[in-house]
């Protein structure tokens, strides 16, 4: 009875655009659009002010995936959201992004209590969805800590936005970039290099 009472203090419109203030900075910061992957991770629970897996709200989750369907068709960004531990950490996806990609299909459909609210909301939104083995984001959001870590590319760099908080979940954001390779005397400006290579010419 507490949970509900708790999740009924969460005005999912505002959950709405607390999480598209912070998809639209990141995106911003990681440059998100076409033919790049954003990995989302969820819990309701603490949007809803509870202890993460304990106050699973289907109604947040639709609000989740309905912000998620706009950002992904605004940038063309493809969206994976993570399922949670009882289905291993699996993600949603699009079918076609799974072919695309090359990711790995595993088998099982994701209901608020395995696998989680905003991952089966996303699941039932998109037209042709599956689930994912694993992937390597272009970068992420977790809502509630719930650790997306292992689903981003090396190396994941994090990003502070100007919002930290969906409701009442923490909000951890992360964009990536290629590992930094050849020392001293590399060069990893593309201005810069051209500037030498320019030099060595004349």
């Amino acid at each position: 009875m507490e949970a509900a009472h708790r999740s009924a203090d969460v005005d999912p419109a505002q959950v709405r655009a607390q999480l598209a203030e912070c998809l639209n900075s990141l995106a911003e910061a990681a440059g998100l659009g076409p033919g790049r992957v954003l990995v989302v991770g969820v819990s309701t629970s603490e949007i809803a002010g509870r202890a993460i897996g304990t106050a699973t709200s289907a109604e947040l989750g639709q609000a989740v995936a309905d912000v998620l369907r706009a950002f992904r068709e605004r940038t063309g960004c493809e969206v994976a959201v993570q399922c949670c531990e009882h289905l291993n950490r699996a993600l949603v996806v699009s079918r076609a992004a799974l072919e695309a990609h090359g990711w790995t299909e595993v088998a099982a459909v994701p209901v608020p209590g395995a696998g989680g609210a905003a991952a089966a909301a996303w699941y039932f939104t998109l037209p042709d969805p599956c689930l994912a083995e694993s992937l390597a984001a272009d970068a992420g959001i977790d809502v509630g800590d719930t650790l997306i870590g292992m689903h981003l590319k090396r190396v994941a760099v994090p990003f502070r936005g100007a919002r930290n908080r969906v409701g009442h979940a923490h909000v951890t954001m992360a964009r990536t970039r290629p590992p930094l390779i050849g020392g001293a005397r590399a060069v990893y400006d593309a201005v810069e290099a051209r500037r030498r290579w320019q030099g060595r010419q004349e």
